[in-house]
């Protein structure tokens, strides 16, 4: 699908720079201008896509459905479900989860949700289809659903309520049910368009950052690491590798979008997929920032929990990658 970009990308460098082919700056700038232009090409289209699918399926009605209805253990799920189609990093789900709190929803459902929102969202999917194919990335999406799912009942059944910050509490007290209406729903698909534009390019503005970073790292390891490198610490026959890269993974931030590139190189360079993936999934959804925001809402107790549950479903998401791919 993307030849015509390789042959751009090797006339770039080989021709008009007239770098040498093997050469590490020369693998490393050819890889990072295939994969700028491929991953923003994709980027751009996918988000203008979701932001025209987002206008009809508003946040603020999510947050309604799961706070007036009784969903009979399924509200885990749809948690999950909805962070598919929210496109936030780790830091922009923090706000939500906070208006989810004031909407009455249940912490567990919430944390489903914060957990699901940045792992597994229309950029990480489309991402996935065009670096890894169909098969990965369906499972991919499917595993970050279990993994919001299953870390929102586990730490639901461990009632944490206490350990939200007396700002909560007080929040909690004194929460109603708010009524909205839903006027945009209503209005003409040529009237919304300049409304998801903007939207469309303060996403893309807010991600490409990360995009271009974490493909300049990929090119990097790409064209300078030998192979063999990552093998020696993070193979396959390694019991303690997925935990390592999961560990490895909390100190870094980045969005899906800015990290796939690196974890394309890893897998290039011989590490299992399950192993890059639980490093991926440690990178974007369990960040330091992510902690330092989560302060406003959470104990440090709290936040120590959610992030020990979350980091054991992401190691055990590895194991797992590993043995059926």
């Amino acid at each position: 699908m993307f030849d015509w970009l390789q042959k751009i990308a090797d006339w770039l460098v080989f021709a008009i720079f007239d770098l040498e082919k093997g050469s590490h700056l020369g693998e490393a700038l050819n890889f990072f201008i295939y994969d700028a232009i491929k991953i923003l090409l994709l980027l751009f289209f996918i988000v203008f896509l979701m932001g025209i699918i987002n206008s009809y399926f508003p946040v603020e009605r999510v947050k309604n459905y799961l706070s007036s209805r009784k969903l009979y253990g399924f509200e885990y799920l749809s948690a999950s479900l909805f962070g598919v189609v929210t496109p936030f990093c780790s830091c922009s789900s923090v706000p939500l989860f906070i208006g989810f709190v004031k909407g009455g929803i249940p912490l567990g459902v919430t944390f489903s949700f914060l957990v699901t929102s940045p792992l597994v969202n229309e950029v990480a999917i489309g991402l996935f289809l065009g670096l890894f194919g169909v098969k990965v990335t369906v499972i991919y999406v499917i595993s970050g659903i279990l993994l919001g799912t299953i870390s929102g009942i586990i730490l639901q059944q461990l009632k944490l309520e206490s350990y939200l910050t007396p700002w909560v509490q007080n929040i909690l007290a004194n929460a109603e049910k708010e009524q909205n209406s839903f006027a945009q729903g209503k209005q003409k698909f040529n009237k919304r368009l300049p409304i998801i534009w903007d939207e469309v390019l303060k996403i893309f503005k807010g991600v490409v950052p990360y995009v271009i970073v974490g493909i300049g790292v990929g090119a990097l390891m790409h064209g300078y690491i030998p192979d063999g490198f990552f093998e020696e610490y993070l193979n396959k026959d390694n019991l303690f590798a997925v935990p390592l890269a999961t560990i490895l993974a909390v100190p870094m931030y980045s969005s899906a979008s800015g990290i796939l590139p690196v974890i394309q190189v890893l897998v290039s360079k011989g590490v299992s997929l399950g192993t890059a993936i639980a490093f991926m999934m440690g990178v974007v959804g369990l960040s330091l920032p992510e902690a330092m925001l989560l302060k406003k809402v959470m104990s440090l107790k709290l936040i120590a929990i959610f992030f020990g549950v979350v980091t054991l479903c992401i190691i055990l998401s590895g194991y797992i990658f590993n043995i059926i791919l």
